[in-house]
């Protein structure tokens, strides 16, 4: 039992920078295969994407200012996972987040976006603004967002693995984590 909790650790070097000729060994081994998607996690990650977007869209229109809702979304991820019983969980939990997480981005994009669309409507009328302009352009908003993220992400994740604190970031991968030892860590 003291093995496997060993195996769930994270790296002393997980989040600093590594020196020449440092290696960095993931917690999920690129040489087994762990269930990431799935069912169960891309319904959980809809059903996430759309409660915090609801609530980041009202935010957002209400006050003026969103939240980043990845952390929450982790931690109830985390949470239903261990309600559900479900054995290793952390890449289906990651899913989890990172759908939901993704949905906030495209929702404060267009709570920003769609006021100033109606303002610029008012002083030029021949504007018009439709339901499915708007749906189509946020759309096609956060898919290119989507879509210029994953040419980074190698760069960010590998090559300047540590360099970058990404408060976040570390904190949602100890949530993550914390869940997937289980016991008093959750």
């Amino acid at each position: 039992m003291e093995k496997e909790k060993e195996q769930i650790q994270l790296p002393d070097n997980a989040f600093t920078e590594l020196k020449p000729g440092e290696e960095y060994k993931p917690i999920m081994s690129p040489g087994q295969t762990y269930p990431e998607v799935n069912l169960w996690s891309v319904t959980w990650g809809i059903i996430m994407a759309m409660l915090f977007s609801a609530a980041a869209a009202y935010l957002g229109l209400k006050v003026g200012q969103v939240f980043e809702a990845a952390i929450p979304i982790a931690i109830i991820a985390v949470g239903v996972s261990t309600a559900a019983k479900r054995n290793k969980a952390l890449g289906e939990n990651v899913i989890i987040q990172s759908i939901g997480a993704c949905s906030g981005t495209i929702v404060a994009g267009a709570i920003f976006t769609l006021p100033a669309i109606y303002i610029l409507q008012a002083k030029y009328p021949e504007m018009s603004v439709s339901f499915f302009k708007v749906f189509f352009s946020s759309l096609l908003g956060g898919i290119l967002g989507i879509l210029f993220m994953i040419p980074f992400r190698k760069y960010f994740v590998k090559d300047m693995h540590g360099k970058y604190p990404f408060p976040e970031a570390t904190a949602t991968t100890q949530v993550l984590v914390s869940g997937e030892k289980g016991g008093s860590q959750a």
